[in-house]
């Protein structure tokens, strides 16, 4: 099978047109079949509307709505007209948003009815407003113009899609990704792996590149992608076990989440599960024993990838030596790999290089790039390699911290808080301290059944790592505080924690 050079033309059309390729799944579990004629057709249709109502190859486009079917052909609908669809993290503060689809240049913005309220159309002269349900004007539909279309052949340069990130550095950068970045990304997977016959589950959202690309790869492969609109733990063990699902893609938190509805897992079959596909974060060896149990026949993949770098770094070993618990894999054939900085031969900060790697970001001069010279993407990123070759995720240089003049990666003390039989997982954050500068404290979410109490995990971080590294408080949680991308949200809980330090100053 040939590749297009347009991302948005790159669906599996050896199939009939009548084959599912989504399945939208709307509130009081309302389906949305998307076949591949109609997303073909959809995508068509809206790609000449976009010309038609004048917006212009290399203009932009704004998405800020939940994951529907509809909003994947618009989307491919857009790239092949050469209009870059951006689309926005609906869980930004409203602030957030409008300053997004500012940066971007958003000519159009299409919203489902619950996002709408998240901007102010009157703030915007110029940009149009449309709703994906409804009917008139304000509509989707009014920017349809059935009829087939020729995809553009994009220029090198030309982006295909612009991310933003999610800010947890300053404010959003718009990440710009080349239609032949993510075209190398999807073709290298349909190569490495037959999804043909997979249902896969996608409940991230498509703002976030995990999502994204497991959507474009599925579409690549003729695969069925079942879409949730967002992540539910329970609606999420149904939809396994109601639509056969054989693929996952989730970040940690999320599938620790669906471990703990044990009811809902009890009726659940989820037998046919293949593959457990996680990114984002790490995964433990508590989580990974957890998954394994619950499913026995499926294999977990810990990937790593960035929305500048690409979600393709490392893979299988070239040995054939199995993949340890916590490794994100060994270095991927096709990408360049390198650890630099004073961490030592065998740690350091990642950079890496493959087709995959960022245009740039859009509009962002004060930024210096994190392209290096001779090409390879800097990730800010701390890595360790054991005598296999295989790479482990530390933390990032952003994350790390100083304490009394020690450097604290918070990944390498929950790593060991993780290891205490009652903990099912953990977050470290740092908090100012007047001798130490700043001092670590934890979060933890206990195991269900577990009494576990402060001292006990104080005492053993101590006996199992470094004095400076052990929690100086922890506080429980019946679940992890997530972020706007399904992370562990660790400025809230550097905020809650400072919070909850001033109230034991201030009570009698």
């Amino acid at each position: 099978m040939n590749v297009p050079s347009n991302l948005g033309d790159f669906i599996r059309r050896t199939d009939e047109p009548s084959r599912p390729l989504i399945i939208g799944v709307g509130p009081g579990q309302v389906e949305h079949v998307m076949t591949r004629a109609a997303l073909d057709e959809m995508a068509d249709a809206f790609a000449r509307g976009l010309l038609k109502r004048g917006i212009k190859r290399g203009e932009r486009i704004a998405t800020l709505a939940a994951n529907r079917s509809d909003f994947v052909a618009l989307l491919l609908g857009a790239m092949r007209a050469g209009v870059v669809p951006v689309p926005v993290n609906f869980k930004f503060p409203a602030a957030t948003i409008a300053n997004v689809i500012a940066d971007c240049g958003a000519r159009l913005v299409v919203h489902d009815d619950e996002r709408r309220a998240a901007v102010e159309p009157e703030k915007f002269p110029g940009v149009a407003f449309v709703a994906f349900d409804g009917t008139g004007e304000g509509a989707v539909s009014s920017w349809l113009d059935p009829g087939p279309f020729v995809p553009i052949t994009p220029r090198p340069d030309e982006p295909a899609l612009s991310l933003y990130t999610s800010g947890s550095t300053g404010r959003p950068k718009g990440v710009l990704l080349s239609h032949a970045s993510h075209l190398w990304v999807a073709a290298l997977r349909r190569r490495e792996a037959d999804l043909h016959d997979d249902r896969l589950l996608i409940a991230a959202p498509l703002y976030h590149m995990n999502a994204l690309t497991v959507c474009l790869m599925s579409l690549a492969s003729g695969a069925t992608a079942i879409l949730l609109p967002q992540f539910q733990a329970v609606a999420y063990i149904e939809a396994i076990t109601r639509y056969r699902c054989t693929w996952l893609t989730a970040v940690p938190p999320m599938i620790a989440m669906m471990l703990r509805e044990k009811d809902a897992l009890a009726k659940a079959d989820l037998s046919g599960v293949h593959t457990v596909r996680m990114g984002s974060a790490p995964v433990n060896d508590t989580l990974a024993r957890q998954i394994r149990a619950l499913l026995p026949n499926a294999r977990i993949i810990n990937s790593y990838g960035t929305t500048e770098g690409g979600p393709i770094v490392f893979g299988n070993h070239s040995d054939g030596i199995p993949l340890p618990t916590g490794s994100v894999g060994y270095p991927h054939p096709e990408v360049g790999v390198r650890l630099v900085g004073p961490h030592g031969p065998e740690s350091g900060v990642l950079q890496m290089k493959s087709p995959a790697i960022m245009l740039g970001y859009h509009n962002r001069p004060d930024v210096k790039s994190p392209i290096t010279e001779d090409g390879y993407y800097d990730t800010s990123d701390v890595f360790r390699r054991d005598d296999n070759g295989f790479y482990y995720f530390v933390g990032r240089t952003d994350d790390m911290f100083v304490s009394g003049g020690e450097n604290i990666f918070p990944s390498e003390v929950e790593e060991v808080l993780e290891q205490h039989p009652d903990v099912a997982q953990a977050s470290v954050v740092p908090v100012d301290d007047d001798i130490k500068g700043t001092k670590p404290v934890a979060f933890v979410v206990r195991k269900p059944g577990s009494s576990v109490d402060e001292d006990t995990l104080k005492q053993y971080v101590l006996a199992n790592a470094p004095a400076y590294q052990h929690p100086r408080r922890v506080w429980f949680l019946d679940h992890m505080l997530l972020a706007t991308t399904n992370k562990i949200d660790r400025a809230g809980l550097r905020a809650r924690a400072e919070a909850e330090l001033k109230k034991t100053l201030n009570s009698p």
